[in-house]
């Protein structure tokens, strides 16, 4: 049962549902052992951030940054801010010293909660170019604070001022005072086209978002929950939150790397995640299979056929499979498939949230067809996540994005725009009213930048509308799908393609480096170099074949006609990509120009 209250009191009312029950699984900075901490216990602690804070002098509304990777005094410190009516920032713990030095400045914060070295270190250059900035708190304790810096301290010694709960009676006042039109988050998007700009979340979104997800999603107090992204991310934040509201045990992955181990270690049975990760495990799947021997090849091959045409052709359509097929696929799920789940540290899954990008058909099918319940969604940061979902156990498309959940407006502009309104929509942009201004219509719809349709209730999006390109034959070319298609393909890591106002398509590709050096080696090719490896004629002439299998089915002015590999993977420093490894274009095109110029070149 869900316990939709105001997320000032939230952990706090589910301390008294839950008391001694595990609510936390977490690891120490840079440890490897798991460790758990109760309803009780973390209610314990977000009391005595609440009290620290409010005798560092923290006001209502005031805006507190945090830049770290998910920990357990992340989750406190969001939560103890709530429960004095502060807002919280939080910034990717990726972001660079301007990124920092932007937001602190913009949203005028004085207090910075910091995760470890990296993000001190940034944090205390951009220290003196932050004229609010009073004092940054360091989670990590193994982090060496500058002896010339006066204004860090440790966590630890920030829990301190809240011991015994000094100011306790003004933080229950203020919890009463408390109202849904309060700033919860502002949260800045990454921008793939230029400043980022702070979306407004407030505490009202969040509970109309809670009670439309909890309509649609299963998530219950039997759930483990892997929080595998960002809590930066309005996907991660607004899941894990919702997972909470109905006492679920959430298991913090603060290395991303390391999210397969800990799956393997900690056996969730929920994770939102973005579609690379689930092509990252598709692939790792095949490339296992295309090394076994014939037998278990052709074994798995026949498994997945029964797998696709039990899970895709008849359930996903709302069908009932004919009883030899389901029998068939009852005995292959019990052992061929439950052992890729065991490997994947999933055998007590339960479904897997996935959005933030397209979804390759295949890997939705793969995923399906495994005996995982994927639910595909979209959302944005300005519609605190989901706008729509598939419903577990309700007929799905592939390729489709899920219902509307309820109490979103969707309507279609005659541009073929998605636009939305709902009391899951921000009010706007911090300290941008310009911004805002041009981001809604005159009749009060949000302007997504999304294309679709909606099909039979479901939502098709089919791209970008900033980010279609047209070719100087006059050809319109969806990139994003595109690039979906192909990064399906075991060799490729990372895509660009390349075809505005140029007369073709081509793409700058990172491939997978020691999948590429094992191939050369299994197959003669010498190499001295990565420089050397990617412009060998072998390795082109293979890439190209991988490439023209996997893009038949497009038309022929969306296929990629020249490619060029790149010899080292893109860069958020040289602003290549976004904290959450969108490609920034224009950069590319920049920063790439002489490689692109000769892919055109007669």
């Amino acid at each position: 049962m869900q316990t939709n209250c105001h997320m000032s009191v939230l952990v706090h009312e589910q301390a008294k549902n839950y008391g001694d029950r595990e609510m936390l699984i977490y690891q120490d900075f840079g440890g490897s052992e798991w460790k758990s901490l109760s309803w009780n216990q973390v209610s314990a602690i977000v009391m005595q951030v609440s009290n620290a804070l409010l005798n560092l002098g923290v006001k209502p509304q005031e805006n507190i940054g945090i830049f770290a990777q998910n920990s357990a005094q992340y989750i406190a410190c969001d939560f103890g801010a709530w429960g004095i009516r502060a807002v919280t920032i939080p910034f990717y713990a990726t972001s660079s010293e301007q990124q920092i030095q932007f937001m602190v400045n913009d949203a005028k914060v004085r207090f910075l909660f910091v995760g470890e070295q990296e993000q001190y270190d940034k944090a205390r250059r951009a220290f003196s170019l932050c004229p609010t900035l009073e004092r940054i708190i360091v989670f990590d304790p193994m982090v060496h604070i500058s002896s010339h810096d006066p204004n860090a301290i440790y966590f630890s010694d920030f829990l301190k001022l809240g011991e015994n709960l000094p100011r306790q009676t003004e933080v229950e006042k203020l919890q009463r005072e408390a109202t849904f039109d309060d700033v919860a988050n502002i949260l800045y998007t990454s921008g793939t086209t230029g400043d980022s700009k702070g979306v407004i979340l407030t505490h009202g979104q969040f509970h109309a978002a809670f009670v439309a997800n909890g309509k649609c999603v299963p998530v219950t107090d039997k759930d483990r929950i892997m929080n595998f992204l960002p809590y930066t991310h309005i996907f991660e934040r607004g899941w894990a939150i919702l997972c909470l509201t109905v006492g679920a045990t959430l298991i913090v992955n603060t290395y991303p790397l390391q999210v397969q181990q800990s799956m393997r270690e900690t056996h969730p049975t929920c994770m939102s995640a973005v579609p690379r990760f689930w092509e990252k495990v598709y692939m790792g799947v095949m490339d296992k299979i295309e090394h076994a021997n014939a037998v278990e090849r052709k074994l798995f091959k026949h498994a997945l056929e029964v797998g696709r045409k039990h899970n895709i052709e008849y359930l996903s359509r709302g069908k009932k499979p004919p009883v030899a097929l389901h029998l068939e696929y009852e005995v292959l799920n019990r052992t061929v498939f439950s052992l890729v789940r065991k490997e994947l540290g999933l055998e007590n899954a339960h479904f897997f949230p996935t959005a933030g990008a397209a979804v390759s058909a295949f890997v939705e099918e793969f995923v399906h067809s495994i005996g995982l319940n994927m639910i595909v969604g979209y959302g944005l940061t300005e519609s605190l996540a989901t706008v729509s979902c598939d419903h577990l156990g309700e007929p799905y498309t592939v390729g489709s994005v899920g219902q509307p959940i309820e109490g979103i407006d969707i309507k279609i502009s005659e541009e073929g725009e998605i636009l939305l309104k709902g009391p899951t929509i921000t009010i706007g942009y911090y300290n941008r009213e310009d911004l805002t201004k041009q981001s809604f219509t005159e009749d009060g719809y949000f302007r997504t930048g999304d294309a679709g349709y909606i099909k039979d209730g479901e939502l098709f999006l089919t791209e970008r509308i900033k980010d279609l390109f047209k070719t100087s034959n006059g050809k319109y070319i969806a990139p994003q799908m595109i690039e979906s298609k192909l990064l399906v393909d075991k060799f490729i890591d990372q895509i660009a393609l390349i075809a505005d106002q140029r007369k073709f398509v081509s793409a700058l590709i990172i491939p997978v480096y020691s999948l590429l050096e094992e191939y050369a080696r299994e197959h003669g090719i010498a190499f001295e170099s990565r420089e050397q490896l990617c412009a060998d004629p072998k390795i082109m002439q293979m890439m190209k074949e991988r490439i023209d299998t996997l893009q038949q089915q497009l038309a022929h002015y969306e296929q990629v006609k020249r490619f060029t590999l790149l010899p080292h993977h893109l860069s958020m420093e040289k602003g290549e990509l976004t904290n959450t490894l969108k490609i920034r274009r224009r950069v590319l095109n920049e920063n790439y120009k002489a490689e692109i110029d000769k892919m055109y070149e007669e």
